[in-house]
C-alpha cells in the first residue's frame, strides 16, 4: 500500500513552524515492531507453544490476561454480519435432569 507523498513547498517543510507529514497510515512503529520480533524470538527460545501451555496452567491469571490482549474487540457473525443467537428449546424432564445432576456433584463435592 502506498501513499501519494506530500509535495515540499516552503510552507510544509520540517522545521518551519509546522509538523512534518508523520508516518503513513498502517505503517507500524519501528521500535514497536523491534520489540514484538524480540519477545516472539524469546518465546521461540523457551519452547514455543510448549511453553505457553505449561504458563497456561502455572499462571493461569497471567496467561488469561494475554488471552484479552490478543482477542478481537468486536466480533462479528458469520460473512462479518451481526451475531446470530439460538435459542434452544427443552422440554421439562430434560431440564429436571440437568439440574439433578447438576445437584448431585455439588453434593458429591465436584466443582460448584
Amino acid at each position: 500500500m502506498t501513499t501519494p507523498a506530500v509535495k515540499k513547498t516552503e510552507k510544509n517543510g520540517i522545521g518551519k513552524g509546522k509538523a512534518g507529514p508523520g508516518r503513513p497510515k498502517g505503517v507500524p512503529n519501528k521500535s514497536t515492531a523491534a520489540i514484538k520480533d524480540m519477545v516472539l524470538s524469546a518465546l521461540d527460545n523457551v519452547g514455543g507453544i510448549e511453553y505457553l501451555e505449561k504458563q497456561a496452567v502455572l499462571q493461569p491469571v497471567a496467561f488469561m490476561g494475554l488471552l484479552a490482549k490478543i482477542m478481537p474487540t468486536q466480533i462479528t457473525g458469520a460473512d462479518d454480519g451481526p451475531v446470530q443467537i439460538e435459542r434452544v428449546k427443552t422440554d421439562a424432564e430434560s431440564f429436571k435432569r440437568t439440574i439433578a445432576g447438576i445437584a448431585a456433584r455439588i453434593g458429591a463435592g465436584g466443582p460448584t
